[in-house]
């Protein structure tokens, strides 16, 4: 996997900042007053530091954002780069200071003068995401990012608070690598091996081949990937940190390696980017290594479907009626509504299995959800208020966009099939809503449950605050948030 940059934490100094190669970033209040260290160092630049925060682009920063000085007199370093950020930031504010540095960064690496300022950890946290590149198939030498050492007056009090925060950075870059991997590369097999290979930092994996998913009697799951040389699977990763025999949280991910549509075949204009359609799949295989990385106090277990949707001459038909592991029939109406069918029978499986106190399902469901929702938002849907506010606010508390979203009768209604016990698709009207009301049917009653349509947020066409134009690992840290606050108290 691509290495998510380290941030080290030294102590407070002066020589450090003078003997920079690379960057120097100093975070500064919005009064443009500077500590003792910060002085000095405007002093050997012969008071550029001080102009710049007394002229009007200074003035014109929001919280967050930076202004540089390229080339100082007085220092070796190639730019100083002044953050705008006061004392009493907000975690989000924080986090952006520090992606404004990681954005910028280049191999000379940087110094930064933190110092006393509250929110350090959460600085090097979003240096540590804007700093991730996915270069691995540029032929031409691409060089890494950093070091970066960040200047604080308690280096191991900081290092302390920013270790859980280094450990979801890690679930996040885990994800992204695997949502911008080609879908050449990442087959189910391969995908499958890369969540066996996190045995070795205390996870329990299991992969359920075809011969057992077909005893199973996952028939939805399996028509999907029939018509592939890629064989379906379906991966569970457990972690138990939690109390010995307390059920787990079940969090369950859409793993279409790389949806055609199939017979259904999709247009061809944007079909590259159907790599990414192993989203939620990713999303909970991130979360994942970082309860593990972290050492969780709760019991968690991750499951994921993973298939390719391709045609072929053994590939499921519009028409077609399948028979889930509930029981239940349903008439494919379209192959390209191949998500539903996945997480059907693994929402099952889960209950079937752990009997969870909980569960949430990700997965780059429906276009629909972008055109309601856009790329700022992922849209939730749920059977429970308590956990839905849950998730809502530990999604808020990270800066990841979500919104609630209707379900009801109404919607429900559009599911039925003259031939089945329902369809799989009702077409253009309330799509991603129809979609969440068909895997409403494969949740039992007394779980409580949401779905997250991560089709808008998984891989936006642009840049975000915390990642570079690429998959955004959207998710990772609003589960491991709710994770931490509903399961670990």
């Amino acid at each position: 996997m691509t290495a998510p940059l380290t941030v080290h934490f030294a102590r407070t100094e002066f020589d450090p900042l003078i003997g920079a190669a690379g960057r120097v970033a100093l975070m500064v209040g919005p009064d443009g007053k500077l500590g003792a260290v910060a002085r000095r160092l405007d002093r050997a630049t012969r008071g550029a530091i001080r102009r710049a925060l007394e002229g009007k682009a200074w003035d014109k920063l929001k919280t967050g954002e930076a202004l540089d000085l390229s080339y100082p007199s007085g220092l070796t370093a190639e730019a100083v780069q002044l953050v705008k950020l006061p004392r009493r930031a907000t975690v989000a504010e924080a986090r952006k200071a520090g992606a404004a540095i990681g954005r910028a960064l280049g191999e000379a690496g940087a110094v930064v003068l933190a110092a006393n300022h509250p929110r350090a950890a959460d600085i090097a946290f979003g240096l540590t995401l804007r700093a991730y590149d996915f270069s691995l198939y540029h032929t031409a030498d691409t060089p890494a990012k950093g070091p970066v050492t960040m200047l604080v007056d308690d280096p191991e009090a900081v290092a302390d608070k920013a270790a859980p925060l280094t450990a979801l950075a890690e679930g996040v870059c885990f994800t992204r690598d695997l949502v911008n991997e080609p879908a050449n590369v990442l087959t189910t097999s391969d995908f499958a091996d890369r969540l066996v290979a996190m045995r070795e930092i205390g996870l329990e994996v299991e992969v359920l081949e075809e011969p057992a998913l077909e005893k199973l009697g996952m028939r939805a799951l399996l028509g999907v990937g029939q018509g592939s040389e890629s064989p379906s699977k379906v991966v569970v990763m457990q972690w138990t940190g939690g109390k010995k025999g307390d059920a787990p949280f079940a969090l369950v991910g859409k793993g279409v390696v790389f949806d055609t549509g199939g017979i259904s075949i999709k247009p061809s204009a944007g079909m590259e980017e159907m790599t990414m359609d192993m989203g939620g799949a990713g999303v909970v295989a991130g979360v994942m290594r970082t309860l593990a990385l972290r050492k969780s106090k709760a019991n968690v277990v991750g499951l994921v479907g993973l298939v390719e949707n391709m045609p072929d001459g053994r590939a499921q038909r519009p028409g077609d009626i399948v028979r889930s592991m509930k029981g239940d029939t349903i008439e494919v109406i379209n192959t390209d509504a191949e998500g539903r069918l996945v997480l059907a029978d693994v929402l099952w499986y889960a209950q079937e299995r752990f009997k969870p106190t909980g569960m949430i399902n990700l997965a780059t469901l429906t276009g629909a959800i972008i055109v309601g929702l856009g790329h700022e938002n992922a849209g939730v849907f749920s059977n429970d208020d308590t956990l839905c506010a849950a998730f809502l606010k530990a999604a808020a508390a990270e800066g990841e966009g979500a919104w609630r979203m209707p379900m009801g009768p109404a919607y429900d209604a559009m599911l039925k099939s003259r031939l089945a016990d329902m369809k799989n698709s009702c077409g253009r009207p309330a799509g991603s809503i129809t979609a969440a009301q068909f895997l409403r049917r494969f949740v039992r009653d007394e779980v409580p449950w949401c779905h997250l349509d991560i089709a808008g947020v998984a891989l936006p066409p642009k840049e975000t605050t915390l990642a570079p134009k690429g998959a955004t690992g959207w998710g990772v840290m609003a589960l491991d948030r709710l994770v931490r606050d509903m399961l670990e108290g």
